[in-house]
């Protein structure tokens, strides 16, 4: 285990490594100009006390947290890795609460979670392309959710004028401050309780394509060049950094 990893298994400096991320996320959203197309989405579920599935892609996770209205309690699916819990404990600081696991990995326990949390009348935020990718390529734990609770799926992205794309498996959107951004909230998508194999795979196929849609248009709006889906999982990106001496 290298000294990163060391130093980061200690509470207390996760603690204000968490902290740290989220002073960051208020200082790009306190001096940025920013914009929200279709913010009637879940406005309008918000009055209907309505439950739905909140999803957004791994890369476009750090500024969510600005785009949600507070006084409105969801949860978000974060993968027990190290790094996740770095993001579950910085998101907190914003009134949300997480979820420990993925649609894949060790899935059940969060997949009853989510559907309980949905039934109660309380939303749920789930990456589709997490925790391992490829970027941007949704999996149908999403769909499975959905089917099970009756919620429907709301997409939502975001991207900002001045920013860097980090060479991680995801496509890491890093916003930096004094920058135009925009949110986008997608059409709500109705998934039917009843689908056979093919039909998981349409749905699954039509959340990703929404998805990469608002995320293609909103960069668009802030004058920059499309971030393109991923061909490769976290796993296979660090072993091709690894055989690269990059990691």
């Amino acid at each position: 285990m290298d000294w990163t990893n060391r130093v980061l298994r200690r509470d207390d400096v996760r603690r204000f490594l968490c902290w740290l991320v989220s002073l960051y996320i208020r200082l790009v959203r306190l001096t940025g100009a920013w914009i929200t197309d279709g913010g009637a989405v879940p406005a309008e579920f918000h009055a209907g006390k309505r439950p739905f599935i909140l999803a957004f892609w791994h890369g476009r996770l750090l500024m969510m947290p600005c785009a949600w209205e507070r006084r409105v309690p969801i949860h978000m699916l974060i993968s027990g890795h190290r790094d996740g819990r770095i993001i579950a404990d910085a998101v907190r600081h914003f009134g949300i609460d997480s979820i420990a696991g993925s649609t894949t990995s060790g899935g059940s326990g969060a997949l009853r979670a989510m559907v309980r949390h949905l039934k109660d009348g309380e939303c749920v935020g789930i990456t589709p392309d997490g925790p391992d990718g490829p970027a941007m390529r949704a999996s149908s734990g999403i769909v499975a959710v959905a089917r099970l609770a009756g919620a429907p799926v709301v997409p939502l992205a975001y991207a900002t004028r001045r920013r860097r794309i980090l060479d991680t498996w995801d496509r890491f959107h890093l916003p930096l401050p004094c920058s135009r951004g925009t949110f986008i909230w997608g059409e709500p998508i109705v998934i039917p309780p009843e689908l056979d194999d093919a039909g998981i795979e349409r749905y699954r196929a039509l959340i990703e394509q929404r998805l990469n849609a608002i995320t293609a248009e909103a960069d668009r709006r802030v004058g920059r060049e499309r971030v393109s889906p991923g061909t490769q999982s976290r796993q296979a990106l660090r072993r091709m950094q690894r055989q690269n001496g990059h990691g």
